[in-house]
């Protein structure tokens, strides 16, 4: 039995995840009723979304509590590389939506509840900040998680002993290895996820909004394959298609079927100590990235407020458009404290355009119907790019300081 477990750890997750999803496509067309097939893929998405909040919190707070000098400058570049990303995401969504004009069918009402504008957004997120933090952990809140685990963090920093330190650091090695084991389940899991997708839903989405969803596809994979390794590329004047590839593998493809940040942080954490990275810096910015690199939610809102324009005959101006991808960014980054996230801000951003919110909550519609499609990308790519900017920001810093940035050197096959 350990000699079944060991060969079964140390073999490629990337080959047993595959296998696992030409086995989920499969099952899925061959026997779609049979329901439990998809249980693991719950399963899961279940395991990891329970134990990423306690996660998140444990490593935060260790990191804090042993803070260096330095990771302030990481920290800089990576919240840098992630507010530009989101605005450069949605300019991009802008000038794909006036190449390619796509109208959307608004016939049926929505009746979920979404934010008015700013002033919603803001005190959403600030509630959720400043909520309970047990109740923050027990629900996933990971504003509030990040904010609790930061300030126990430095009090722990001014405060604390070697010694307590140390048993905070060894409860998150603990919980570490626990989500790892969680993880060698990733091939099963995905076969039940893809299951569930593809008996579910079969093909017959492609065929209603077929040209919606190909260009808020196409947006996500420019900026995935264009956009991102431009950056990484110009900040780090080197071929940016290794890292880039690497964290679409070993982050991307896990995020497309669990359709949740949230349940891909451990994911994330996992591939940035393979990296090689500092787990004090990247214990920091990965939760952070989770909650404001939101790159695939502002082409979300951006596409689909422009497609309520193009339906409705309503021409924007070009420091309209500006004005969008600023609210598109803004938006996006605060999408993680509203419940439905991208989809449910789509009313607020075409209120820019004096659209009355009974014709453009009917797009949240519209949003729910793609939503296996688009929600699938959209998650992608934002946690992929977690750790792609994240990598970036630390292979920087080392460069600057005239260290070997080791490019993917400690990276275990």
């Amino acid at each position: 039995m350990n000699k079944v477990i060991k060969k079964w750890t140390e073999s490629s997750l990337i080959l047993k995840i595959l296998i696992g999803l030409i086995l989920g496509i499969v099952l899925g067309l061959t026997f779609p009723d049979v329901k439990m097939i998809g249980i693991p893929g719950e399963l899961f998405v279940s395991s990891l979304r329970a134990i990423a909040p306690i996660l998140v919190f444990v490593l935060v707070s260790s990191a804090i509590s042993r803070a260096k000098k330095g990771t302030g400058r990481r920290f800089k570049i990576v919240i840098i590389l992630y507010l530009c990303g989101t605005f450069l995401a949605a300019l991009i969504a802008v000038f794909a939506s006036y190449l390619f004009p796509v109208g959307i069918q608004l016939t049926t009402a929505s009746t979920a509840a979404v934010p008015q504008g700013f002033e919603d957004i803001i005190k959403n997120m600030l509630t959720t900040i400043f909520s309970n933090p047990i109740a923050a952990l027990a629900e996933g809140d990971y504003l509030g998680i990040l904010f609790w685990a930061i300030v126990f963090g430095m009090a722990l920093n001014m405060i604390a002993t070697e010694e307590t330190k140390d048993i905070l650091s060894d409860c998150a090695d603990a919980i570490t290895l626990i989500v790892r084991g969680f993880i060698q389940f990733a091939p099963i899991g995905i076969m039940g996820l893809v299951f569930s997708a593809v008996s579910e839903n079969g093909l017959n989405i492609f065929t209603q909004y077929g040209e919606l969803i190909l260009i808020l596809v196409g947006c996500m994979f420019f900026v995935a394959f264009i956009e991102n390794p431009i950056i990484v590329g110009l900040l780090l004047k080197r071929n940016p298609l290794p890292l880039l590839f690497t964290c679409l593998r070993e982050s991307g493809i896990t995020a497309f079927f669990s359709r949740s940040s949230a349940a891909n942080i451990p994911i994330n954490l996992e591939l940035c100590e393979r990296l090689g990275l500092d787990k004090d810096f990247y214990s920091l910015s990965i939760p952070l990235g989770a909650t404001i690199n939101m790159q695939g939610a502002a082409v979300t809102i951006t596409v689909m407020s422009l497609a309520v324009c193009h339906t409705l005959g309503i021409h924007a101006s070009l420091p309209v458009t500006i004005l969008l991808c600023l609210i598109s960014t803004l938006a996006a980054c605060g999408s993680s404290g509203v419940a439905g996230g991208s989809i449910l801000l789509i009313p607020m951003a075409c209120s820019l355009f004096g659209i009355p919110s009974d014709i453009s909550m009917q797009a949240i519609s519209v949003g729910f119907i793609i939503g296996v499609i688009q929600d699938s990308c959209e998650t992608a790519l934002d946690s992929s790019g977690d750790a792609l900017f994240t990598a970036t920001a630390e292979y920087y810093i080392r460069s600057k300081d005239g260290k070997d940035m080791n490019f993917l050197g400690e990276l275990k096959k």
